[in-house]
């Protein structure tokens, strides 16, 4: 019904939803475990849905927009910080023309926000109806937090700072569009801590170091930039800085085709958001090597852990469990250690690292129910992590997409989630929307370091379409740059070998024998079910053969 999109179709829809799925039923822990992601999944439908519905402004009085309004009232019921249910109840009072109406709704949520978790919504009532204010004025100047707020100290902590207008006043109120949607994205990834617009616009129009910024908010980096606009194009100047030594971590200039205001704003946040996000992580894993490791704590250990991870090498991915094993003996409730330790084992399955692969499949699988019942759903990394340990040790694509369905509902900037996306999509067998799941994760993430897990994607995606000598070159290019993803050394092997290049592909074998003396396709077939489950693993077996790798 929801893919219909008519109206019609969208309030039969909203009608079905009756509240969370199975809600109310006991069942053992172990299932409701199981169950979690689906539940998610199908509460965040529901959230789409009225989100959805309640943007076609149905008409007063009609069944759509009562069937919207129940279905928003029974959403609000359960979460009082649905925030997706609350806009969709003052857009459809704003509708009726009860503003005072929306107004309380708004308040209501306020309220929520703050009882529930000590945050202002960065909503704006004017902005619900889609319109911007004729002469918008900034947010009232709000005394900053001190140093010493209590929040959690061991994520790192940004403020998005007042962009200078280097046009004239009329473009105020697209400049500050620009940082209010930035600082919404980058409120949303839960891996950060993000300093509310109101205080960071205490500061417009005032030039002030960052350094001074930092100590005054208690951040360690902030967001500036410049916007400058003339006739039909907009340039906009970002960049994140350190606000201890004010080195420029990232930057980057945007210019674009003043066409659609709205569009372009949300265009540069979600660019941003997506780039800020790695360069904060990358700034964090430097700032913690820099540290003695015996000064290390849970958190700093699961970011020292993370390069061993994607360092595509079963020695990085030793020491990696290693690491996440000794965050979780300080902290046993840390879950993003817990589910990052589950992918490890799962890469120790699919990578052919493992001398027992029945052991850590039950590892990894214990790793995943530890990381559920502890609870990651407003965490887009162990999500995302949850999703490749299913995929790589399960080759559930189900269950997988539901883990990064919350991912990207909570982060839609994720490029790992984006890329998990992406191996669900291959194991679909829907080559095209893989590939455009992996070239997401590769614009909002270019210099990523699983950049070659995304390219190899795309060369899957290029095989599953038929065109093996492109998939051979593609995969190639990955190893040039990448020599220590030996696992690429499959793929190659099969991709050359069925283009009818038989020289790469036995020197593809010789390498594998080189590093493994047991490879075998009896040994691929048992231990790595991601290869086995789409029906190109049937045509690769051919392509094995022809290059004279053994069954046995």
């Amino acid at each position: 019904m929801i893919q219909r999109g008519e109206p019609g179709s969208l309030a039969s829809a909203a009608d079905l939803y009756q509240g969370d799925l199975l809600d109310g039923l006991t069942m053992p822990e172990q299932l409701d475990q199981w169950f979690a992601p689906y539940r998610s999944a199908y509460r965040r439908k529901a959230l789409e849905l009225v989100d959805r519905l309640s943007r076609t402004y149905p008409a007063v009085g009609t069944t759509e927009e009562l069937a919207c309004e129940r279905l928003a009232e029974r959403l609000v019921a359960s979460d009082p910080t649905a925030e997706e249910a609350h806009r969709a109840l003052i857009r459809l009072y704003l509708n009726r023309g009860k503003a005072n109406a929306a107004l309380r709704q708004f308040r209501s949520f306020r309220d929520a926000l703050q009882r529930e978790l000590g945050v202002e919504p960065l909503i704006a009532e004017h902005r619900e109806n889609g319109e911007r204010p004729a002469n918008p004025t900034p947010p009232p100047a709000v005394e900053a937090p001190p140093a010493a707020v209590q929040r959690d100290t061991d994520h790192p902590s940004v403020v998005v700072l007042p962009f200078e207008n280097l046009s004239g006043p009329g473009d105020e109120y697209f400049v500050d569009g620009v940082v209010e949607e930035i600082t919404a994205m980058l409120s949303r990834v839960r891996s950060f801590f993000v300093i509310a617009r109101q205080s960071a616009f205490a500061y417009k129009g005032r030039r002030v170091d960052v350094r001074e910024i930092g100590k005054e908010f208690g951040v360690s980096y902030a967001v500036e930039g410049t916007v400058r606009r003339a006739a039909d194009r907009v340039r906009i100047f970002v960049q994140l800085a350190d606000t201890g030594t004010r080195t420029q971590l990232w930057s980057e200039r945007f210019d674009r085709a003043a066409s659609d205001i709205f569009e372009l704003e949300d265009e540069i946040a979600a660019r941003v958001a997506g780039a800020v996000r790695p360069a904060l992580l990358h700034a964090e894993i430097e700032a913690a090597r820099r540290k003695p490791p015996d000064s290390l704590r849970a958190y700093e250990l699961v970011l020292t852990a993370l390069p061993k991870i994607w360092s595509a090498t079963a020695e990085g991915n030793r020491q990696a469990i290693a690491l996440l094993r000794e965050a979780i003996a300080i902290d046993p409730d840390f879950g993003r250690a817990h589910a990052l330790l589950g992918w490890c084992h799962a890469q120790d399955i699919d990578w052919l690292w493992s001398s027992d692969p029945e052991a850590d499949r039950e590892l990894t699988l214990a790793a995943i129910s530890a990381a559920s019942r502890l609870g990651v759903s407003n965490d887009p990394m162990a999500l995302t992590a949850q999703a490749a340990a299913v995929l790589q040790c399960l080759a559930d694509p189900d269950r997988a997409a539901a883990y990064v369905e919350e991912a990207l509902w909570l982060d839609p900037n994720n490029a790992w989630a984006w890329g998990g996306a992406g191996w669900i999509a291959v194991h679909r067998d829907r080559p095209e929307t893989a590939r455009e799941n992996f070239e997401r994760a590769l614009t909002l993430s270019p210099l990523d370091p699983l950049e070659y897990n995304f390219r190899m994607g795309i060369a899957w995606a290029t095989a599953l379409e038929g065109d093996y000598a492109l998939a051979a070159k593609l995969t190639q290019r990955v190893l040039d740059k990448n020599p220590r993803v030996t696992w690429a050394l499959f793929e190659l092997v099969a991709y050359s070998a069925l283009a009818g290049d038989l020289v790469t592909a036995r020197d593809a074998v010789g390498k594998l024998r080189a590093a493994d003396p047991n490879v075998s396709i009896s040994v691929m077939r048992s231990t790595i079910p991601r290869r086995h489950v789409s029906r190109l693993f049937d045509v690769l077996v051919e392509g094995y053969k022809l290059a004279g790798l053994l069954e046995e």
